[in-house]
């Protein structure tokens, strides 16, 4: 990417690990919460890392950045987690250069996602950027594919129906409990955790099970009140948590917390308690299962429902593609700009050298010389022969480096080390 004047290092990379080749538990090795993406942040900023993003949700957690080698961006990401490179290793994808600005639309876009048209990463990716460059760490390029992302997961959403239809992992949740437990409205429901998926979770409850029995914990009471306020539902304090599970028939964990919060021996009851994990890493130990009155189901398993929704929003795949592509191409013309724009920029302080040294030999020669109009006239001569040398460098036929080391002798500029 040097070539493009657009960083120090020559490549752009995507590195990370999904849902794809990752399950659960590795992913839950590799998931950076506020304070790991901080501090992932700070030693990229202390290794000298031009420009850098970085995404962990549920389903996956990735770096986009500038770098010499990949390891540079490995290495961050397992120094701030308890992953491994021998772990990354076996399930990870690194993509460069063209190839990583391509796999970065496919995930804004929702293709990538868990559940097809799942368009809530585009949201993490905006916020992700927005914190790099608070951290001076969002250079030209990365900003601006960002933003051409953003554009084209908005027409995709907009001019496609593949996000059409209640699908989403909060949604399947409430999908299986239905299929799964009878008599819904008059069971007692705990959701545990209030983060973006609990919160869904929850909503998607009140709507479809008309059940007044749900009660909500968190660990900050006032978030869950906030929640509960708008559905008008019960708030108990974290230190009533097992003796709300003892009552509970179906307990829904979404916590964010980096290490089971819940295990057998916080569970009393003896009645049949159905416990949906819906946290990476998971939030429910497994030994959970040792009792013969729970049933444990976590989010990959819900995220692998698929009803006639899902089928018919694969029809819109080739659309959504078609949209990438486009946004895509506009992205790389611009990108391309970028190999001439520091000559195009010389030749314009080139000319207006030239113009300021001529205007001066006509200020002296002419006692009513329009200082204003020359000025203007000069400027638009200026233009336009920039103009014609841009649009002659953007032309697919024209040889671009011949071009810009003719332009560079012609007019004496300084010339530019390549790559």
């Amino acid at each position: 990417m040097h070539q493009y004047n657009i960083s120090k290092s020559k490549y752009f990379y995507a590195i990370g690990l999904s849902y794809k080749k990752a399950d659960a538990d590795v992913r839950g090795h590799f998931s950076l919460d506020e304070a790991a993406k901080l501090a992932l942040l700070n030693q990229a900023k202390e290794n000298a890392i031009e420009s850098l993003v970085v995404t962990s949700t549920c389903n996956r957690t990735e770096i986009y950045g500038f770098a010499e080698h990949p390891f540079q961006l490995i290495q961050l990401l397992c120094e701030n987690t308890r992953g491994t490179v021998e772990e990354f290793q076996k399930v990870a994808y690194v993509y460069k250069n063209n190839d990583a600005i391509a796999h970065m639309f496919r995930v804004g876009s929702g293709l990538d996602s868990q559940i097809l048209g799942d368009f809530e990463i585009i949201s993490q990716l905006k916020i992700s950027a927005r914190q790099s460059k608070k951290f001076g760490l969002l250079n030209h390029f990365t900003e601006r594919l960002v933003n051409a992302v953003i554009q084209a997961s908005k027409r995709i959403k907009n001019e496609t129906e593949i996000s059409s239809g209640a699908t989403s992992v909060s949604f399947a949740s409430v999908q299986y409990i239905f299929n799964t437990v009878q008599d819904i409205s008059n069971k007692n429901i705990l959701l545990f955790g209030t983060g973006k998926i609990g919160r869904n979770t929850c909503e998607n409850l009140v709507k479809h099970t008309k059940n007044e029995h749900i009660t909500l914990i968190n660990r900050t009471k006032d978030k869950a009140e906030k929640i509960a306020g708008k559905f008008n539902l019960v708030v108990k304090d974290y230190a009533n948590l097992q003796e709300e599970i003892h009552t509970s028939d179906i307990l829904i964990v979404a916590t964010g917390a980096q290490r089971p919060t819940i295990d057998k021996h916080i569970i009393q009851t003896h009645k049949p308690l159905l416990i949906l994990d819906l946290s990476i890493p998971k939030n429910v130990d497994a030994n959970v299962e040792e009792l013969d009155n729970v049933s444990l189901v976590h989010l990959d398993h819900l995220s692998q429902i698929t009803d006639k929704t899902l089928e018919a929003r694969k029809a819109h795949i080739p659309f959504a593609e078609a949209i990438i592509e486009e946004v895509k191409a506009e992205f790389n013309d611009w990108l391309e700009t970028r190999k001439f724009a520091p000559t195009i920029k010389a030749l314009k302080d080139k000319l207006h050298d030239f113009a300021a040294a001529e205007l001066d030999t006509q200020r002296k020669k002419n006692t009513d010389f329009n200082e204003a109009q020359a000025e203007l006239i000069s400027n638009s001569i200026i233009q336009k022969i920039t103009n014609h040398f841009a649009h002659h460098l953007k032309d697919d036929g024209i040889p671009t480096d011949e071009s810009l080391e003719l332009i560079k002798k012609v007019f004496q500029l300084e010339p530019t080390t390549h790559v």
